[in-house]
């Protein structure tokens, strides 16, 4: 029976130890409340860390935390050494990843023993749960301290369904590009079948990403990786509504909530609750306050900041400096604009329980969220939820996630002191009526959107998704069938071979020269060749003289310029067609002056053919000007024999009367073969499947419409397949 599976870098649990005592309480607000209810009504682990470090724990300490967590938890715990914890968590996450994806690259750390304890720790926690995980498994990963865990389960757990979910931004591909390990968690996280995002421009940068740098297309939010299909999708995370929008009876909510009350009067309350961190934009937000009271000078002494910051990190340099930062600030305003009888800012440097931010939010005429970038913000979503009296107002960055979600709101730009100034002031001014109207509709919105229900579209998504392309094709996977094919070879006399080169036997380089064939790949030819049963035909868009300098040591029959030149071992090359190159010089003027258009374009020019290379164009810059060229080189050509054909990155201009199809009939036409396979990977190679007898075997290689029959998911697996056809 399958179950699931959460990993995150904390535990929904938190263990202390205090005077060698070992003490164990829920978690509570966001992730843990969101995946509550999965956790505890099915069959269900959660992996994760204790927050503890190795150091304060005994082997005791151990084995009652591992017993208590299974036990009452259904949790696993992690064990981090104080060294992993500085370098994987504080180092490499907190001091990379962090400050980056927020915008904050000059405050990014490159530092490679960051990245090694980052990489080590995410195979720690790998290692912990090998053993655990069973094929049917799903398994749900959080955040950016795991981004290389998912493709770690991908490679010794194929089967399983694995999610992942990032609850901070996603930057754009001109920040993203600047780390130096960028393929590295971009390939970890595509390791994930589902990857969730807060809003729409996350998912964009993130599909730039992957473009730009792994060069891997996306199609409807759908990328093609590694003969996989991986979503990525927008799951905007909610809250627990119903518990901010309770009604509290205990007196200690009640006092707290009429002590609140009793020390505004008649001021109006405006709300800012933040953890301490340089992406809250904490000091901006203090000086638009102060902004506000100069330019509407009326609100003085009528209005109140309560200005709330969580510790976080204090001990950090940075942190040390951003709150001395906030202190200066608080106390600047409070001297310069304040009298005896009113004080402008309240600042709490302090945490709270959720019922007394509750109490505050209640009593909150304006709630004021002006981050820099966050990821989401569920603290204006708790707010909007807590005034069951519909009388508050929200004035929010639109570099918050949660703004996508509320348009209806006062919207502001955070380095905007100004603008935030005015928001206020709109937001104060509002009429009651409209506020009413705008919390009402906001308030059915996020209970329904409410953190159960993230968590429920989020597995029921990654549950229900089809991302093995085989399963869409109605073509045998090879990769899983080989002995379907293995028992034909073993039994057959005379065998013909016919195998493509570029994307089927090696894989694409940034430019053609590159593509050479290692040692492995002719010593696997060679053991082919040797044998007296087999014969191995090279079949390639490659130009003659090319591949006589990959295979002309071998015993090999080669096919060039897909089908235009033949040769077989021990002969000269033949042309199997008389062609001449009128043609040429016209087209590659067309083509030299795209090439100028495209930076990253080049043109390869064979013996009677013409081909364009764009695989190091900008994919932005292919979309917009691709069409063109193809329209330019089919209109110019209509008339004559020459024409189009596309391959993977590439575009050639040849004679038509030429394909590879063409190009082996020679050997197609003996009636001696009693088994023939031909593999290729792109449409060049569908004009040698459309002519191959009945009974043979074509194989596709990776993705996209064939005539073949049969398919394999790379190149890798075609050598894989091609060893073990050569050792029967």
């Amino acid at each position: 029976m399958s179950k699931t599976i959460f990993v995150s870098n904390r535990l929904p649990v938190t263990v202390k130890k205090e005077e060698n005592t070992l003490s164990f309480h829920k978690s509570i607000g966001g992730l843990a409340t969101g995946l509550q209810g999965y956790h505890e009504k099915s069959d269900s682990l959660w992996v994760g860390w204790t927050g503890l470090p190795d150091e304060v724990i005994t082997d005791l300490d151990y084995q009652e935390i591992e017993s208590t967590l299974k036990r009452h938890y259904n949790c696993v715990p992690i064990n981090l050494t104080e060294a992993e914890i500085d370098k994987y968590y504080y180092g490499f996450s907190n001091n990379m990843i962090w400050p980056l994806f927020h915008y904050f690259s000059n405050l990014a750390s490159h530092d490679v023993e960051n990245w090694q304890a980052y990489k080590m720790v995410n195979q720690k926690f790998y290692n912990s749960i090998k053993e655990l995980i069973e094929e049917d498994d799903i398994i749900w990963i959080h955040d950016y301290q795991l981004m290389l865990l998912p493709q770690m389960i991908r490679e010794k757990h194929p089967k399983v369904k694995i999610g992942f979910f990032l609850h901070i931004p996603f930057p754009s591909y001109e920040i993203f590009r600047t780390i130096v390990w960028r393929e590295e968690l971009l390939e970890g996280v595509l390791g994930s079948d589902l990857i969730g995002f807060h809003t729409y421009d996350y998912v964009r940068h993130f599909l730039s990403s992957v473009r730009r740098i792994l060069g891997c297309e996306h199609h409807l939010n759908t990328i093609t990786y590694n003969g996989r299909y991986v979503k990525a999708d927008v799951f905007p995370m909610g809250i627990d509504f119903n518990h901010f929008a309770a009604e509290y009876k205990d007196s200690s909510f009640k006092s707290q909530f009429k002590a609140i009350k009793s020390s505004l009067k008649d001021i109006k309350m405006i709300l800012s609750i933040d953890r301490l961190d340089y992406t809250k934009g904490i000091p901006e937000r203090i000086k638009a306050y102060r902004r506000f009271l100069e330019l509407y000078p009326e609100f003085i002494g009528k209005v109140r900041l309560n200005l709330i910051v969580a510790p976080s990190r204090e001990a950090v340099d940075s942190y040390k400096e951003l709150l001395k930062e906030i202190q200066i600030l608080v106390s600047e305003v409070n001297g310069e604009l304040g009298t005896i009888s009113w004080q402008p800012i309240f600042f709490f440097f302090q945490s709270f329980s959720q019922e007394e931010l509750i109490a505050y939010y209640r009593n909150a005429d304006v709630m004021l969220v002006t981050p820099l970038r966050d990821g989401m913000n569920l603290v204006v979503k708790e707010y909007i939820a807590s005034r069951i009296d519909y009388e508050g107002m929200v004035v929010i960055s639109e570099t918050a996630g949660a703004a996508s979600e509320l348009g209806e709101y006062i919207i502001v730009n955070p380095n905007d002191l100004d603008e935030i100034a005015a928001g206020i002031k709109q937001a104060l001014d509002m009429p009651v009526s409209e506020k009413r109207i705008i919390n009402q509709t906001m308030c059915k919105r996020l209970k329904r959107y409410n953190v159960q229900f993230w968590a429920e579209d989020f597995m029921y998504n990654l549950s229900n998704l089809v991302t093995d392309p085989m399963q869409l094709t109605g073509q045998i996977d090879l990769d899983q069938n080989s002995k379907l094919i293995a028992e034909s070879f073993s039994d057959a006399e005379n065998r013909l071979l016919l195998l493509d080169y570029d994307g089927t036997l090696v894989g694409f380089k940034s430019v053609p020269e590159k593509a050479k064939p290692d040692k492995e790949l002719k010593d696997l030819i060679q053991k082919l060749v040797d044998n007296r049963h087999n014969t191995v035909v090279i079949v390639s868009g490659r130009d003659h003289f090319t591949l006589e300098k990959f295979f002309g040591d071998l015993n090999v029959h080669l096919i060039a310029s897909h089908g235009l030149w033949i040769k077989h071992p021990n002969t000269d090359w033949e042309m199997t067609l008389a062609l001449n190159n009128d043609w040429k010089a016209t087209v590659n003027h067309v083509l030299e002056v795209y090439a100028d258009r495209m930076p990253g374009a080049l043109i390869e020019e064979k013996d009677f053919s013409l081909a364009f290379h764009y695989r190091l164009c900008e994919p932005d810059l292919v979309a917009t000007k691709l069409n063109e060229v193809k329209d330019a080189l089919v209109s110019m050509t209509q008339t004559m024999t020459i024409g189009l054909q596309e391959g993977n990155k590439v575009i050639e201009m040849k004679d038509l009367r030429v394909n590879k199809g063409y190009g082996a009939s020679v050997f197609l036409k003996n009636p001696k073969f009693d088994f023939i396979m031909s593999v290729g990977d792109d449409v060049t190679d569908e004009d040698l499947f459309d002519v191959l007898n009945e009974g043979s075997y074509g194989i596709k290689v990776g993705l996209g419409n064939s005539k073949a029959n049969y398919r394999v998911r790379s190149w890798q697996s075609v050598r894989k397949l091609l060893n073990n056809l050569s050792s029967l």
